[in-house]
């Protein structure tokens, strides 16, 4: 927080200063562009904030309407695995001979998944339920190793075989159960805006004209396309960027899920999370999908297993009150659906 206070403050001296230097001049002249890969990014140079700060790496500004939206927003997912009882020797050999499993998440949004300021250590939901998929495969929480993953590289690292899961607010859809794997949802969400205080941004409605933040690659950037069309569109690469945006005045709302976006608004206290809700998301957690020589089943069915443990023994009760108290969020796990399958 004291990082974003602090560049507003530098934002601010240098303003001030340009505005006296400027007062010398005895011929008014044109305002330079002080971000040179502006206009390359697809920028509008006449507003103001893009001209002072660059804006997020591997950014770009999408022109409102400019690509329609890839999904209605009414798909329902096919289900996932049913747990049963496995050998796990058989059912996952590679993450048992490793010794450890191996987790992409983020470390960037409080409650989920982040580094905590004072320990150092990743905490949050995501990151406790990941621990307990490990106790049930290893009896040990602490055989876990996570790695680092950008949200537009999720399913591609899954694809690369960098890593055995996914844990990080990675929405069930039809789209991506065409590349990858999902567990049974672990958590549910409903996509909703975030903007500063002083926005004038109360619903979708405000949004034409207005420049909004999402996540490349990321159903909430679908969503944008969707129901704001007449908005041009920042695309970032994490949420974090998102957030640096609207302080700097580079967009003037972000659309998520509220499972993201009260992470987002627990770092600044000038921004609010309005009522207004659009649809609703199922995260589950992310797998590759099997071939003829790799078959991911087992880890589908492990993970699928602890889910349902946790269910029943209370644990997903007990981390959504160590994480979520007093939130928005639905305080109940979501129903798992389940595939038809032959006995075995």
């Amino acid at each position: 927080m004291r990082r974003f206070a602090l560049l507003s403050a530098t934002a601010a001296a240098a303003a001030t200063s340009a505005v006296t230097l400027a007062s010398c001049v005895p011929a008014p002249q044109p305002t330079p562009n002080l971000n040179p890969g502006a206009q390359a990014a697809g920028i509008d140079a006449d507003r103001p904030e893009d001209l002072g700060f660059p804006l997020p790496d591997n950014s770009e500004i999408e022109p409102a309407g400019a690509t329609a939206a890839q999904t209605s927003g009414d798909e329902v997912p096919a289900g996932t695995l049913r747990p049963r009882p496995q050998n796990l020797n058989e059912a996952i050999p590679t993450i048992r001979q490793r010794g450890r499993l191996i987790v992409g998440i983020d470390q960037s949004i409080n409650g989920l998944s982040f580094r905590d300021p004072v320990s150092g250590e990743l905490s949050g939901f995501e990151v406790a339920l990941s621990r307990e998929i490990a106790a049930d495969i290893f009896g040990n929480p602490d055989a876990v190793e996570f790695r680092f993953i950008p949200s537009t590289d999720r399913t591609a690292a899954l694809e690369r075989r960098e890593v055995d899961l996914v844990a990080q607010t990675l929405s069930i859809t039809t789209g991506r159960q065409q590349e990858i794997q999902f567990s049974a949802p672990y958590l549910s969400s409903s996509t909703r805006l975030l903007v500063q205080r002083d926005s004038g941004i109360s619903s979708f409605e405000d949004l034409p004209g207005r420049r909004v933040c999402a996540v490349g690659a990321s159903t909430p950037l679908e969503t944008v396309r969707r129901v704001a069309p007449a908005s041009d569109i920042l695309k970032v690469a994490t949420w974090s960027d998102c957030l640096m945006a609207v302080q700097q005045r580079q967009a003037d709302a972000i659309i998520a899920d509220d499972a993201i976006l009260l992470g987002i608004a627990d770092q600044d206290p000038f921004t609010v999370i309005p009522d207004a809700v659009t649809g609703e998301e199922s995260y589950g957690l992310g797998i590759r999908r099997s071939t003829p020589s790799d078959d991911a089943s087992g880890l589908v069915r492990q993970v699928n297993w602890t889910l349902e443990r946790i269910r029943s023994d209370g644990t997903w009760d007990r981390l959504y009150d160590d994480w979520f108290t007093d939130s928005p969020l639905r305080d109940e796990m979501p129903a798992p659906v389940y595939v038809e399958e032959e006995a075995p």
